[in-house]
C-alpha cells in the first residue's frame, strides 16, 4: 500500500472502505515510535491543526536517532503537505494515517473522513497506528439478542449485521416425571418445578451478563426468543429477565427445533419479517435463492465474472450477491444501485458465504427471467 490520498471532493469513505483500511493499517508496526495517527473532529480548525504539526515538527531535531527523527519527520511532513490542501474540514471530521515501513521502505499517507463523526481530537507517534477509535464504526449499530429455551437447555446467541454468534450454551439435568402417584409424586413434583425455575434463573443471568452491555451502549435493538416447547412461554410470563430486558423482547415467540448455532440460524429466518434490515437474514435469503435456482437449472442463476458483470450491465440481474473480500465490490454495489439490481455482500461469517468466494470468485446473480445473456 503506496501514498494514498483522497482528493477534497473524495475524501468520505463508506463502512466497506473503512474495514479493509483497518485491516491494512493493523499489519503495519515500527521498531520504533515513527508512525503518526491524527484524529481530527468536526468543528476544529484545520489551520489549528496544521500548527500544531508544525510545532511538533520544529522540535524532531530533539530525537537522537537518525533513523528514527527522520521517519518522524518524513510522516509529519506528508501529513502537514496533505492537510494543507482542504481547505475545510469535512462534517465528520478527518482522521490521517503517515508513517514508513523502516523494514521494506513503504510509505504511506493516507487522509480521509469516516462514516460516522470523529469522537475525539487525539494525535500521537507510536510503533503502530491506532485504530481504536474507527472499529466501532465498522460494527453493526443495531444488535439483536437471541435466546433459545427449553427446561434444561439452552442457547444465547446475537445477530449483528452479517454475524450469527454463540455467545453461551449452557445445560442442566433435570430429572423425568416420577409416576408413583401420591404425596411422593406432588413432593417430586416440586422438586422438579424448582430445579426448572432454577435453570430458567441461571440462563436468565447469562442473558443480562450478555445483553446489557449492548443495552446500556444504545445498540439493542430488541430480543428473539424461541424454543420447541412451551419452556419459552414459561420463561418470558415467568418474567426471568432483568426487567430492562424483559422490555426488549419481541413478540410472537418462535417454535425452534434445534440449540446451538443451527438453532439460532432457524430463530433467525422464523423471524425474518421482524429482521428485514439485517443483511444476514437478506444475504442468506438470497442465497438459498440461488442454490434453488442451480437445483432446478432453470437457467435463472448465473455466475462468472463476465457472465455475471455482462448480465449487470444489460439490466437483466434481479439480485448480486459479491463477497466483501472482492476488490471491485464498491464498484459494483455502484452498478447494482444504477440498474435497480438488489446487491448483498457476503463474508465468510455467512454460511455458504465461503462457498460462494472459492466456487464462483466471490461473485454471483439471479436473473429477472431466462434470457441469453450477450
Amino acid at each position: 500500500m503506496g501514498c494514498c490520498i483522497f482528493s477534497e471532493d473524495k475524501l468520505k469513505v463508506n463502512r466497506r472502505q473503512l474495514k479493509r483500511i483497518i485491516q491494512e493499517l493493523s499489519k503495519w508496526k515500527a521498531p520504533a515510535t515513527i508512525l503518526l495517527s491524527l484524529y481530527i473532529p468536526p468543528g476544529r480548525h484545520i489551520g489549528d491543526v496544521l500548527n500544531l504539526l508544525r510545532q511538533e515538527l520544529a522540535i524532531t531535531d530533539n530525537i537522537k536517532l537518525k533513523r528514527t527523527r527522520d521517519a518522524v519527520k518524513r510522516a509529519l511532513s506528508a501529513a502537514i503537505d496533505r492537510l494543507a490542501m482542504i481547505r475545510k474540514n469535512p462534517e465528520n471530521g478527518l482522521v490521517v494515517f503517515s508513517g514508513v515501513n523502516v523494514e521494506t521502505g513503504d510509505f504511506i499517507c493516507l487522509i480521509f473522513s469516516p462514516p460516522d463523526p470523529v469522537p475525539v481530537y487525539f494525535y500521537r507517534t507510536d510503533k503502530e497506528f491506532h485504530l481504536e477509535f474507527l472499529k466501532d464504526m465498522v460494527e453493526e449499530s443495531q444488535v439483536y439478542g437471541l435466546i433459545l429455551i427449553e427446561r434444561d437447555q439452552a442457547t444465547i446467541g446475537v445477530l449483528k449485521g452479517s454475524r450469527l454468534m454463540v455467545l453461551d450454551e449452557i445445560e442442566d439435568y433435570i430429572p423425568g416425571k416420577h409416576h408413583k402417584g401420591g404425596q411422593s409424586q406432588r413432593r417430586f413434583d416440586r422438586i422438579i418445578e424448582q430445579l426448572v425455575q432454577n435453570f430458567y434463573k441461571k440462563v436468565a443471568e447469562r442473558a443480562k451478563e450478555r445483553f446489557l452491555p449492548l443495552l446500556n451502549e444504545g445498540k439493542l435493538a430488541g430480543i428473539l426468543i424461541g424454543g420447541p416447547g412451551y419452556a419459552k412461554y414459561d420463561f418470558v410470563e415467568g418474567k426471568y429477565l432483568d426487567y430492562r430486558l424483559q422490555s426488549k423482547i419481541l413478540t410472537p415467540l418462535y417454535d425452534v427445533s434445534y440449540q446451538g448455532e443451527s438453532g439460532l440460524r432457524e430463530l433467525v429466518m422464523r423471524a425474518h419479517e421482524k429482521l428485514k434490515s439485517q443483511r444476514y437474514v437478506g444475504a442468506l435469503k438470497a442465497i438459498e435463492e440461488f442454490k434453488l435456482h442451480i437445483v432446478k437449472d432453470d437457467g435463472l442463476a448465473v455466475y462468472g465474472d463476465e457472465d455475471v458483470k455482462n448480465a449487470l450491465r444489460q439490466g437483466l440481474l434481479k439480485v448480486i450477491i459479491v463477497h466483501e473480500d472482492r476488490r471491485d465490490v464498491d464498484q459494483l454495489v455502484d452498478e447494482a444501485k444504477n440498474y435497480g439490481t438488489e446487491c448483498h455482500i457476503v463474508n465468510d461469517e455467512i454460511p455458504e458465504g465461503e462457498w460462494i468466494k472459492k466456487t464462483f470468485n466471490g461473485i454471483v446473480g439471479i436473473l429477472r427471467y431466462k434470457v441469453q445473456i450477450a
